[in-house]
Parts: C-alpha cells; structure tokens; sequence
C-alpha cells in the first residue's frame, strides 16, 4: 500500500514508501509456533477412551484457531497495513485493516526531526523517527523504521529542499 500517483499535489514526488520493520512480527510468530505445539500436544495427549475425545479435541483446537487469529494473524495484518510515505511536501502515515487512520504532516509544519534506537535497533537495523509537527499535536513517533539513519537523513534533504524553494524530491 502506497501513496497512488492521484493522490499528489502539482509538482509533488514520490520519495519514499516505507513499510515497518519485521521485528514487529517476532513476538506473534512466537506466539503461532508455541501455539500450534501446545495445541497439538493438548490434541495428542487427550485419551481415546474418553468418552468425548472429539468433543475435547475439537474445543482445543477452535481455543488455538482464535488465540492465533487474535495473538498472531491480527497483527500480520496491523504491519502489513502500515505504511510511511515520503514526499516532497509532506509525510503519510497510512495505518489500520478494517478502519484506516492516515495522518498527514506537511513538511512546512516540522518544527524537528529526530531518532532513536535501542541496541537490538541498531543490530537489525531499525528504529523510532520522530517529528515534531508543532502546535497541540505533539512528537508523531514512527515506529520500527527500516535504515532509520538513512531516512532520517532524506527527511533532512527533503526539509532543507523546501526551506529552500528549490523544486525537488529526486
């Protein structure tokens, strides 16, 4: 999911389309494996000469079926629908399955720019991109930015271009 063509101002560009980083699906594909193993232990350990094994066998698997929609499936899909776009005038932040949130920052609006990382951010590469868009918002925190060194670094040179007037974004 990006930013479509039709939906940029005159002379607005594309610059970048970021998706969060895949550290934020380590703790539910955990959660999907530690699951389907106790789920299928549960399963497996249950008697034949219960008198309602199926019934019980059943229940433990529809209890795994939900508990992996909800701790493993639901947020596959929250990051595969999140998105940062970067343009020449201002910052997308497109989030949401069902209902979709998408918070616009013009660039003209940004009063600064900054980022933060954790040591296991700096080992996969990652990290928190601030902006201050000013006003009563308050710092607008993008979370599990891939290269957030890099994209701290064109946020910069985008800014730096439209302070400037210079027409840009290549």
């Amino acid at each position: 999911m990006t930013l479509p063509d039709h939906h940029l101002t005159e002379g607005e560009q594309r610059v970048l389309s970021i998706d969060p980083h895949w550290k934020r699906l380590t703790v539910p594909f955990i959660a999907l494996i530690l699951l389907a193993a106790v789920s299928g232990a549960g399963i497996y350990l249950i008697p034949d000469e219960f008198a309602y094994a199926l019934h019980a066998r059943l229940a433990v698997a529809a209890v795994a079926l939900v508990l992996m929609v909800i701790w493993s499936f639901v947020p596959y899909l929250r990051w595969k629908n999140t998105v940062y776009v970067f343009t020449t005038h201002r910052i997308k932040i497109t989030t949401g399955v069902m209902d979709q949130a998408v918070d616009e920052i013009p660039l003209a609006a940004l009063n600064a720019v900054g980022s933060e990382q954790t040591l296991l951010d700096r080992l996969l590469g990652c990290g928190t991109l601030t902006v201050d868009p000013g006003g009563d918002r308050g710092t607008v925190a993008l979370r599990d930015v891939p290269k957030v060194r890099e994209v701290r670094a064109e946020l910069f040179r985008l800014l730096e271009e439209a302070s400037s007037g210079k027409p840009g974004g290549g």
